[in-house]
């Protein structure tokens, strides 16, 4: 089973390249974090057509996140449990294959929190601890699950082209840092750091050529419960998707890449 996530960017603006990706890669499970998009505007039927189960948390302009699925999809939440948010940065269901075990998949668009200090960092870091907190909690009833998303977390100075550059940037503060460890320390295990030897990036900006510099940042994750890092086979990171020159060159590229993983 491939399960992916990427950070869209807007489904309207890169609708070509995202159907285009879909078609190549065949996700069987794939979360999408900022869809940019109310419920309504979601296009449904063009993933539908391609065999998904499609489930959407959207939000006017900003925010937004889907769960699209080739199997059936039970016990669908919508925004993160026991945390007050009128941001649509959450989704989550249990997905049915025919021929293996159920897994329960999350969607996770974490808050940026620039400028820190300030109020959007005080809300990264409560988003953080109730995202810990739900972790936990599923973490104790010993089932397979995976928290996939733009974690806006670079958990180490391998994750950024720059460290002493972003030291103080709310992506890259020892805070974010020492919960993504925190979460790794609840038993979780990070999907693509395991089985990638090299350093790698998922995003890369806009501005300053940075795709073309490299200068790029490691910040969307799978994270596994060990019912689910037991079956991961195989992990990858699709960067040339971020290439202009690549697939739909008449649609800008969204500034992240679709990560994916293959689990048994």
């Amino acid at each position: 089973m491939k399960i992916a996530t990427w950070n869209v960017n807007s489904i309207k603006a890169r609708k070509p390249r995202i159907l285009d990706w879909f078609d190549e890669a065949k996700p069987d499970v794939c979360v999408l974090q900022e869809i940019k998009c109310v419920d309504e505007a979601f296009p449904t039927g063009d993933f539908e057509e391609r065999g998904y189960n499609v489930f959407v948390y959207g939000q006017k302009t900003y925010n937004g996140v889907a769960l699209l699925s080739k199997h059936p999809v039970e016990d669908v939440i919508k925004g993160l449990p026991n945390f007050e948010d009128d941001q649509a940065r959450y989704i989550e269901g249990t997905i049915i294959p025919d021929d293996t075990d159920p897994i329960r998949v999350g969607g996770l668009y974490m808050p940026n929190g620039n400028p820190a200090p300030g109020p959007k960092w005080d809300y990264k870091l409560a988003f953080i601890e109730a995202l810990i907190r739900h972790m936990e909690d599923r973490f104790s009833r010993e089932e397979a699950f995976c928290v996939a998303g733009d974690y806006n977390i670079i958990p180490s100075a391998d994750g950024v082209y720059d460290p002493k550059g972003w030291a103080d940037d709310a992506l890259f503060r020892p805070e974010v840092r020492a919960a993504f460890r925190r979460m790794k320390a609840i038993g979780f295990t990070s999907a693509v750091h395991a089985l990638m030897q090299e350093p790698y990036y998922t995003f890369w900006d806009y501005q300053g050529g940075a795709w073309k510099k490299n200068h790029g940042l490691q910040i969307d994750h799978l994270l596994l419960s060990p019912e689910a890092a037991d079956r991961l086979e195989e992990a990858g990171v699709d960067a040339d998707v971020r290439d202009p020159e690549t697939g739909n060159g008449d649609v800008k590229p969204s500034d992240h890449v679709p990560v994916w993983i293959n689990i048994a």
